[in-house]
């Protein structure tokens, strides 16, 4: 396999890792989220910290890994010793391709505490996609499952 080929596989491995990202902000929203009635409770931010939410594991980095890794690997040699490259190549490139994945999909985050109006204090974790400050005014919403923070 060629250096353009390779390329042009890696680069198709990182789209499709690209894709299976989900957005974890407080407006992201599932379709199955979608006009699903929410409860709405106001609150004082009390304190804000940066985190990482760690990238996804869902076997598509691996399986797209191992595929490009066989190939490369099956263009070393001949015989019996293509098909022992063939192999190893697919399983470094699919311990690489889980790692490529996970690094794909990590987000940055916030740990948002709130001071609920009924004086309970709740922390909640999503993606930095709005910028929160200690002191100012929020809406959580909350579905039974998920809950999110918004101006």
């Amino acid at each position: 396999m060629d250096r353009r080929t390779r390329f042009a596989a890696a680069l198709l491995a990182l789209a499709v890792l690209g894709g299976c990202a989900q957005g974890l902000g407080g407006g992201a929203y599932t379709r199955d989220e979608a006009r699903r009635e929410q409860n709405v409770r106001m609150g004082i931010v009390e304190s804000v910290r940066p985190v990482q939410i760690e990238g996804t594991r869902s076997g598509v980095g691996p399986a797209a890994g191992a595929i490009v890794g066989g190939i490369a690997g099956s263009t070393v040699g001949g015989g019996r010793g293509s098909t022992a490259a063939a192999v190893l190549g697919g399983v470094a490139g699919g311990v690489a391709g889980q790692a490529i994945e996970q690094g794909a999909t990590r987000r940055t985050g916030v740990e948002i505490t709130v001071k609920l109006d009924s004086g309970a204090l709740v922390a909640i974790v999503q993606e930095a996609d709005e910028t929160f400050r200690p002191g100012e005014r929020v809406r959580i919403l909350s579905d039974g499952r998920t809950s999110r923070v918004t101006h």
